[in-house]
């Protein structure tokens, strides 16, 4: 981080810059549900512990998750994606309406179920987790529809940037991510990925692709450890060249990320910082990420924030997005920071 230098002022010009920005969101929503309780005694059926619910909740997650850090970060989210024609599809948009998320993009399929996932908590503890889900790819006719869909979005509305978020869940297809990145490639918009294992390969010619280490392992059947950052950066560069990619962004936790383009390979350390719950970094980090890239700005400059971000948001219990205002508040003390 050597040789990149910018001003406080550059730092506050990017963060007043994603307030203008529209940012088209693809990928798997789901319902994070969630019942809180106390265990005061074990079941007299089975050696399980009784839940007594005191409270229960409903969050956006997934990629309406993304949607969340998107808005916190002050630009303007579409969300595009498939729910079922059920009771939770009704939650899910009744969630986005009351975060004020647009619903344009919303697919309801009739042989398709909302993704919900059920957390049991007992004294502060998860003991169980419960997913209702279907995995399979959608129909061919329902990815005919989705591009239909996009394709009308990106036609009405000044799109910035474009993430996939892949969650496994069979919404996000080959077809749907060749179809899509050919036709925000003619349009001149980036496109960004948050991968899974099932469509890792699948991603040709993207912007930016930010995978975790767990996901870079499997998806290139790597044994390499995050300390390793010389090996990590020859397979990357590596599968760059492959996939076509312009950069790839992989978060290594408590490592930090690297970076690696044609011109940029660089390794950014973790913060130091009291972990108290990781869920929900990596939709910070690609949310970060993404409007970084539709601004143009440097690789190093955009792994740095993205890193930082992530750290922030691992100091919270629970699935949050990033306040912005800190993210600018630490953004700002960055030792390359003028």
């Amino acid at each position: 981080m050597k040789k990149l230098s910018v001003k406080k002022e550059h730092i506050r010009e990017i963060f007043r810059s994603f307030n203008n920005l529209n940012v088209l969101i693809i990928g798997d929503v789901m319902i994070d549900s969630y019942l809180w309780g106390k265990v005061n005694r074990i079941s007299p059926e089975a050696p399980v512990p009784i839940v007594t619910v005191s409270k229960k909740e409903r969050r956006l997650g997934g990629a309406a998750n993304v949607a969340l850090n998107i808005q916190a970060l002050g630009a303007n989210p579409i969300l595009c994606s498939v729910i079922g024609v059920d009771h939770e599809g009704l939650a899910l948009l009744d969630l986005l309406k009351s975060q004020r998320l647009s619903q344009k993009g919303i697919l309801k399929c009739r042989d398709r179920i909302t993704t919900v996932k059920t957390r049991v908590i007992g004294n502060n503890s998860q003991l169980l987790r419960v997913d209702e889900e279907v995995e399979e790819d959608i129909e061919p006719s329902e990815t005919q529809q989705l591009l239909t869909l996009i394709s009308y979005i990106i036609q009405h509305d000044k799109i910035d940037v474009i993430i996939f978020e892949d969650y496994n869940k069979g919404m996000i297809t080959p077809r749907l991510i060749s179809k899509v990145v050919e036709l925000a490639k003619s349009k001149r918009i980036p496109t960004c990925v948050d991968p899974k294992k099932k469509n890792f390969n699948a991603y040709k010619g993207v912007s930016l692709f930010k995978p975790n280490l767990k996901e870079l392992k499997e998806g290139l059947k790597l044994d390499i450890g995050g300390d390793n950052i010389p090996e990590l950066q020859k397979a990357v560069s590596s599968f760059r060249v492959k996939q076509k990619a312009e950069t790839i962004l992989v978060t290594l936790a408590d490592k930090g990320v690297i970076t690696n383009s044609r011109k940029v390979k660089e390794h950014i350390p973790a913060h130091v910082r009291s972990i108290a719950d990781v869920s929900g970094a990596g939709d910070t980090v690609i949310s970060v990420a993404s409007l970084c890239r539709a601004l143009e700005c440097k690789d190093a400059l955009t792994a740095a924030i993205s890193n930082l971000s992530g750290g922030l948001v691992c100091e919270q219990v629970g699935v949050v997005p990033i306040d912005k205002d800190l993210l600018l508040e630490e953004a700002l003390k960055l030792d390359f920071v003028k």
